[in-house]
């Protein structure tokens, strides 16, 4: 409890051992006076002095199906559909974690909880994302060897940390593969390199979240232990 009061409060440590011990902290309205009392960010509901900290309906947490065709942003000057036009239920303002290309199809995060987007977004967290592709001829053990190996870009080294060829037939193939890094239309440009550019391509997981069960086009709040996953992640 004290570690969250003062992580969430804006104060210090001690100032939130004293406010817990004088009987000023309440969780889900109920006065809490032990120091290491658990918190559930997501499920409960911490005040101090009857201020808020932080309230479970304050925070949202959402997962988009993006189809294809549609902008990661919130206006098109030139009346393409965005993705927020899939989003009109909510109305609390909520960012997308990353992006996706306008063609590309899958996983989209968004959130009004800046802390935690701008930990999944940093480069040094690695999160994983899968993504399944459709690209163009066969692809063979020596390509597979290439993107694991690394691809030298114009911004840099791009590498999948796992690639595999789940089907090959008239003169397409089936590719899965897991970055985690994500520099502008990595994969794209990846299998471009190796001679095989992308006919069709969808995120199909991230960051531990996959898209079972949730249809193209269609969104869902992450339950809390998905919440909880994703602010413990470490890679």
């Amino acid at each position: 409890m004290n570690k969250f009061l003062a992580h969430h409060g804006g104060i210090s440590r001690r100032q939130a051992d004293r406010s817990i011990l004088e009987g000023r902290v309440q969780v889900n309205g109920q006065e809490v006076r032990e120091l290491g009392f658990h918190v559930d960010p997501v499920a409960d509901e911490v005040s101090l002095d009857g201020i808020k900290v932080l309230s479970k309906k304050n925070r949202l947490y959402l997962l988009l199906n993006k189809p294809a065709g549609y902008l990661v942003t919130s206006s098109d000057p030139r009346g393409r559909p965005t993705v927020y036009e899939l989003l009109g239920e909510v109305k609390d303002r909520v960012f997308p974690v990353g992006r996706l290309d306008r063609d590309t199809e899958g996983l989209l995060l968004f959130t009004n909880d800046g802390e935690l987007a701008h930990r999944l977004a940093h480069p040094r967290y690695g999160l994983t994302k899968r993504y399944w592709a459709l690209v163009s001829g066969a692809v063979n053990d020596r390509k597979i060897k290439k993107l694991l190996k690394g691809i030298r870009l114009e911004d840099g080294i791009a590498r999948a940390t796992d690639v595999k060829v789940l089907a090959c037939e008239s003169g397409h193939s089936e590719i899965c593969l897991e970055l985690t890094t994500g520099k502008k239309r990595q994969v794209r440009r990846m299998c471009m390199a190796i001679g095989h550019p992308v006919v069709r391509l969808r995120r199909t997981a991230f960051a531990g979240l996959s898209d079972d069960g949730l249809p193209c086009g269609q969104w869902r709040h992450l339950s809390s232990v998905e919440v909880h996953r994703l602010k413990s992640s470490k890679g």
